[in-house]
């Protein structure tokens, strides 16, 4: 067994839009997320999923530095359904409670009309 292995990566995506109710991004499938079955990482969907959760929680895009109130994820649950090879991915996040302390969000995660996950994400302000 030939040891340390080092491989660097990069992770492209969007935010697509972002309402009080919902939040939209997209990834393109490329190279630096791929595994050695030529599928997509898991730990790219879950990425995907949360930034779109935090997205949400937050109500805009994006967020500063240190920023007071950040919704900090403290709990996530992830069921893998599927993968693809190429295209793009796409993640729908909705809130199930929102609240001033704690707000919980269940994001699909999806490649064309193919479901790859299901996450659920618990976050409270910093």
């Amino acid at each position: 067994m030939d040891l340390p292995v080092r491989k660097q990566g990069q992770l492209e995506f969007f935010v697509e839009e972002v309402t009080p109710e919902h939040a939209k991004s997209r990834m393109p499938v490329q190279g630096g997320i791929i595994n050695a079955f030529g599928t997509v990482q898991a730990g790219a969907l879950v990425w995907l999923a949360d930034v779109t959760a935090t997205v949400l929680a937050l109500g805009k895009p994006s967020a500063e530095q240190n920023q007071r109130g950040f919704p900090l994820a403290i709990n996530l649950q992830s069921s893998f359904l599927g993968n693809v090879k190429s295209g793009e991915i796409i993640a729908e996040s909705r809130f199930v409670k929102r609240g001033k302390r704690t707000m919980v969000v269940r994001t699909r995660v999806t490649s064309g009309d193919k479901l790859l996950a299901e996450v659920t994400t618990t976050h409270m302000p910093a």
